[in-house]
């Protein structure tokens, strides 16, 4: 496996980062940008290991951001059919 291989097999979860960031859960996307980038930067300076390292960050951020954002959204859909019913 040659050093492009290499850099390509660690994803950065930047796109998913960026729409946490947006709509999801603002704190914990935007670190999680910064993971994202972080894994970019390393990446594309050979670190595989801390590629590694903040690629798995970012995606635990990820996915802890996008369970606090869909819990949010279900918890106002709630409110707004419990006010509506008043």
């Amino acid at each position: 496996m040659d050093g492009t291989q290499a850099r390509a097999s660690v994803p950065s979860y930047l796109v998913w980062s960026i729409f946490n960031l947006l709509c999801c859960c603002f704190p914990l996307g935007v670190a999680a940008v910064v993971c994202s980038c972080r894994s970019e930067n390393a990446s594309g300076v050979g670190d595989m290991a801390r590629a590694q390292e903040a690629s798995r960050t970012a995606k635990i951020l990820n996915i802890v951001g996008l369970v606090c954002g869909i819990i949010l959204i279900i918890i106002v859909i709630v409110l707004q059919f419990a006010a509506a019913k008043h």
